[in-house]
């Protein structure tokens, strides 16, 4: 059962609960002019939020008939009642507050699924964002299978519309659209900074993490804007987001810094 079931499953038995008890108390306690029916809004409302427009209906035209049912059942109240326009009028305003609640909140709860993808979104490149990439290192974490995690850093980015008149933006999709072609379907790929991307893959030890790392830098070598990568292994290399993270980050960082002399000298000579 997924966790969004759970709320509308309580929601469905609270209303149940209500449009019972209202109808209890219609037939006990109605007296002409108390207006105890008023609370069966209560349990369409609810029943509305749960399971959306058609079902809220639903439950107008229940509360109708049950109130209809309870009033032939109370002898305090007469039963002509039902016969005057105020029956028909009560069926149409159970039924539009049901159909229009539901509505609502149907539509609410796209708007908010959709909000939610577009915040685990970079909406440059359209990768995962950050929060998109701790879920999925999450997911990994919670199986306890090892795995792999490459972070791979854009070369030169802060140079890079002065050297190709090539604009940042246009060089990250760049990037972005060759590391996606050198993943494997199974892999997870994020931009988590400026000019970082990071790659969860299968890989069960760290020595096959490093193999992934360097093939994906090969892959993205001929590339306009070629990258640097890190990697670290889990579980051998942390079992936590942060730990790997981290022993990820180092390498990158020693491996740029390897490469930094050979790059001065090649535009030296």
């Amino acid at each position: 059962m997924s966790p969004a079931a759970l709320p509308n499953r309580l929601l469905v038995s609270v209303s149940a609960l209500v449009f019972g008890g209202v109808f209890v108390a219609l037939v006990l306690f109605e007296r002409p002019g108390l207006g105890i029916g008023h609370f069966f809004y209560i349990a369409i409302a609810l029943l509305a939020l749960a399971v959306g427009p058609r079902y809220g209906a639903v439950g107008g035209i229940v509360a109708t008939c049950l109130f209809s049912l309870a009033v032939t059942l109370n002898h305090d109240v007469p039963t002509r009642e039902l016969l005057t326009v105020s029956t028909p009028i009560r069926f149409v305003t159970y039924v539009s507050i049901g159909a229009l609640l539901g509505w609502f909140a149907e539509h609410y709860k796209t708007a908010l699924a959709e909000a939610q993808v577009l915040a685990e979104r970079d909406w440059l490149t359209g990768l995962p964002s950050m929060r998109g990439f701790e879920k999925a290192i999450d997911g990994r974490l919670a199986t306890g299978r090892p795995f792999g995690l490459v972070l791979a850093n854009v070369d030169g980015f802060e140079q890079m519309t002065g050297r190709s008149g090539t604009s940042p933006d246009d060089a990250l999709r760049s990037v972005a659209e060759a590391l996606g072609t050198a993943l494997s379907p199974e892999d997870d790929i994020a931009r988590i900074g400026g000019a970082e991307f990071a790659i969860l893959c299968t890989a069960d030890s760290v020595l096959e993490a490093s193999r992934y790392a360097n093939r994906i830098e090969q892959a993205v070598a001929s590339a306009p804007h070629p990258v640097t990568v890190g990697w670290a292994g889990s579980p051998t290399e942390g079992r936590n987001a942060l730990s790997l993270y981290r022993a990820a980050d180092e390498r990158l960082y020693a491996r740029r810094l390897l490469r930094t002399p050979r790059r001065v000298g090649r535009n030296i000579g």
